[in-house]
């Protein structure tokens, strides 16, 4: 009856039906309310997801976590809703955090390796690194050190901040888990914590290891 009510008086098809009127607008007004009811239940999913990724999320993606919870609706739908209820997605620019700050006066050590990134016996090369990791509530930084022949971690730190002390911990800590012999060359970039007097000279006065650098950070 609702699909061709523009088709046909509403008086006849009930009587020809025998459908009471009273009867049909009951039923009309429990499918109005039973819709309502979802689109509330629905704009509640679609403000939880929204608020729950920082506002990031446009109605591409919320629509895809709505079909996971078993919601069937269209992408439009979402969008329709989106709008109604002024949530609108906030897309940030790419921000690339500088790990390597190589603008200072710091000596620089010579670059002996020249890219030859290769060697045949372990604790003969070491390669340094710093780099972020994302988090909800910020950011965090790792240094590492990597044995250029084993491909293994030999140290590593992880922190709030990307300090010296930073540094210093992650060659200590592999320094102190492989004990190297003499000759043993240290690679790093050309970052201010690589090129401190306090990690130089841990470097060559503690543990007797030679600097050497790249004018790239290593990846």
């Amino acid at each position: 009856m609702e699909n061709h009510r523009s088709e046909f008086h509403l008086e006849k098809m009930c009587e020809t039906l025998q459908v009471s009127r009273s009867g049909y607008y009951k039923w009309r007004m429990n499918i109005t309310s039973m819709q309502q009811l979802r689109k509330s239940q629905i704009m509640k999913r679609i403000q939880y997801h929204f608020s729950d990724h920082n506002k990031r999320y446009g109605s591409p993606k919320i629509t895809r976590l709505l079909h996971l919870e078993g919601f069937k609706i269209t992408e439009r739908t979402v969008s329709v809703y989106m709008r109604q209820m002024k949530l609108r997605s906030v897309v940030s620019r790419m921000y690339r955090v500088q790990t390597t700050d190589s603008k200072h006066n710091h000596p620089v050590a010579p670059n002996t390796l020249n890219q030859q990134f290769k060697t045949l016996k372990p604790n003969t090369v070491w390669v340094t690194d710093i780099t972020y990791i994302p988090c909800r509530g910020g950011r965090l930084y790792l240094a590492s050190v990597l044995d250029l022949c084993t491909r293994e971690i030999v140290g590593w730190r992880l922190s709030n901040h990307m300090e010296t002390s930073l540094v210093l911990d992650a060659l200590k800590a592999a320094y102190t888990a492989k004990r190297p012999g003499q000759g043993l060359l240290h690679h790093s970039d050309r970052g201010s914590q690589y090129t401190s007097k306090e990690y130089v000279e841990q470097l060559s006065l503690r543990y007797g290891i030679e600097h050497e650098s790249s004018g790239k950070l290593l990846r």
